[in-house]
């Protein structure tokens, strides 16, 4: 089972790396309306092996304003039907001898891990051959076992009543608590697989157990999603909904239904192991995990034919059971989408950092509009109110900056993809430059407090139109970075920031020749002017921290100091 479990981790996370970006790319473009998101999902999923994948990437798109819930819950019910093609590779393993798959897998796979060029195609095939080998094993662990002649095993499973409603529900929880505790419904499947074939459990109590096991799968990712913000907890329990719906329609003609899925797959419910003997009764039996595979496909295809037309009533459900909290963002200082729970894999991983990245330098920006609201307040009450909320600014960066840095540094132990490196390394550097974005924020308005606080003679007019149209030219330079961090680098003109820093270089030029200029002709004191160049000199530091954002953000190199 461990085998098993580790091998589908390693293939998905394989897959993700080799198609991580186009996936991306294809779960925004390709989810117009909520039929081609649910064929999207249901593509992705099945690519990719892991329906967890699918939904954190698609969680994350509906927090980045990419995806509405609406359309996301159409990809999610997509990602359900998509997962069953585990189950389906799975029951060929169990009733089929795959092993001779395995160990030529192994081979060519630890061969290509050593060439840069294919390594994911190796680590694909390493997951593979454990995920072969472990069905192998499994397979001959339940033959040996003979589950199907062992008495104690028989008796106990012959002590519920298979034509009580009581029974289905008692299965139905066992499924849903083992796949909550073993975190991972390709397991149970397998165990429900093997006890089913060897004879040994009853087709009916085998399909409850598959019941349960979607509903516990849910469960895992409405529990993950507890830290995470408001949308992705909508998301979840649009999940848990859409699992538990199709459970609670089903009780309704369970019988009916599983004996129509056993007739498709050619499975003869009625065989009685006394009068048709044990070989021909365990041939049949044989068929029983193409029956699951199968009913897990029908189960998911028919629940999503018949909620796909009510995904506006969903999201109106979730939206009001889970509401929206008002807090006030200073007071609140948490990562909106870097959560413990969500990690699950480092490609997806990249792109949740991204969008934090992409939030920390907004607030940043906002910091610098209180900077310059701070620069005109006369009313002392509110300048202490606002030099109050600039501290805590100052405060809740750092705090950012490290958490965003540590987050990180857990996601590059993993084995990364190059492009995946190089992504990382660029973002550790924007958030320290942003970071200092906020540093030089916080100058500022310790500038404007001193000279507040000392009483000093009040800047004259052209002081005050020089420093605010430095810090418009500063203000410009943070929302064309900000257009950047939230948008595609390929569509952004870099020229047009790098002549934003020229313009502020050249401006704080003039303006330190002309401040010597005017304290020598005694339009102001010394000591007024040298708080008027410090405001312009942190402006002017300020832009070329934008710059080395930009580049960061860009791919290109550090410049040198």
């Amino acid at each position: 089972m461990a085998l098993l479990m580790f091998g589908m981790k390693s293939m998905s996370e394989a897959l993700q790396k080799m198609a991580g970006p186009q996936l991306r790319h294809v779960l925004g473009a390709m989810t117009t309306n909520r039929f081609t998101g649910m064929l999207t999902g249901t593509f992705v999923t099945a690519a990719v092996q892991s329906s967890t994948a699918t939904t954190l990437m698609t969680v994350s798109f509906v927090n980045a304003g990419l995806l509405t819930l609406a359309q996301a819950i159409s990809v999610i019910m997509g990602a359900n039907i998509g997962t069953t093609l585990t189950a389906w590779i799975m029951s060929a393993g169990i009733s089929f001898d795959v092993s001779n798959l395995a160990f030529p897998a192994f081979f060519v796979g630890i061969i290509l891990i050593y060439q840069k060029r294919y390594r994911y195609i190796g680590d694909f095939l390493f997951g593979i051959a454990f995920l072969v080998f472990a069905l192998a094993t499994l397979r001959a662990t339940g033959q040996d076992m003979h589950l199907g002649e062992n008495q104690v095993v028989l008796d106990f499973f012959a002590s519920f009543d298979p034509n009580s409603f009581s029974t289905t529900l008692i299965f139905l929880l066992l499924g849903g608590v083992l796949t909550f505790c073993v975190q991972s419904s390709a397991a149970v499947m397998a165990i429900t697989m093997i006890l089913c074939s060897s004879g040994a459990l009853p087709i009916y109590q085998g399909i409850a157990l598959v019941m349960g096991e979607n509903i516990g799968t849910t469960v895992t990712s409405n529990l993950a999603a507890m830290s995470a913000n408001t949308q992705a907890r909508r998301a979840a329990l649009a999940h848990l909904f859409f699992n538990v719906f199709g459970v609670i329609w089903i009780l309704f003609v369970f019988r009916p239904f599983v004996d129509a899925v056993c007739g498709l797959v050619g499975y003869d419910v009625t065989l009685d192991k006394m009068k048709v003997g044990a070989e021909m009764f365990l041939a049949n039996a044989a068929k029983l995990s193409f029956v699951l595979a199968a009913f897990h496909t029908c189960f998911n295809v028919v629940n999503t034919a018949i909620l796909i037309w009510f995904i506006p009533q969903i999201e109106r459900l979730v939206c009001w059971v889970i509401k929206s909290k008002k807090v006030d963002e200073e007071e609140d200082f948490r990562l909106h989408f870097i959560t413990a729970g969500f990690m699950k894999t480092p490609e997806l991983s990249v792109l949740e950092a991204q969008k934090e990245i992409q939030q920390f330098a907004l607030r940043i920006q906002r910091m610098f509009g209180m900077v310059r609201e701070l620069l005109t307040e006369k009313d002392e009450k509110q300048f202490n109110k606002m030099y109050s909320r600039i501290e805590k600014y100052e405060g809740i960066s750092d705090s950012m900056e490290l958490e965003i840095a540590k987050y990180l540094d857990e996601v590059s132990d993993a084995h990364l993809s190059d492009d995946t490196k190089a992504k990382i390394r660029a973002m550790l550097r924007e958030i320290s430059e942003i970071e200092s974005i906020g540093d030089a924020c916080y100058n500022m308005a310790r500038t404007i407090s001193r000279k507040y606080q000392g009483k000093q003679d009040h800047f004259i007019e052209k002081q005050y139109e020089h420093i605010h149209q430095m810090m418009e030219l500063t203000d410009q330079a943070l929302t064309q970075m900000n257009r950047l961090m939230g948008g595609r680098k390929e569509a952004f003109d870099i020229n047009r920031t790098k002549n934003l820093e020229n313009e502020i270089n050249n401006y704080r030029n003039q303006l330190k020749s002309q401040n010597i200029s005017d304290i020598n002709n005694h339009e102001y004191t010394y000591a007024v002017g040298t708080i008027y160049m410090d405001l312009i000199n942190e402006c002017e530091k300020l832009g070329d921290y934008v710059v080395n954002v930009v580049e960061a953000r860009m791919g290109m190199r550090q410049r040198l100091a």
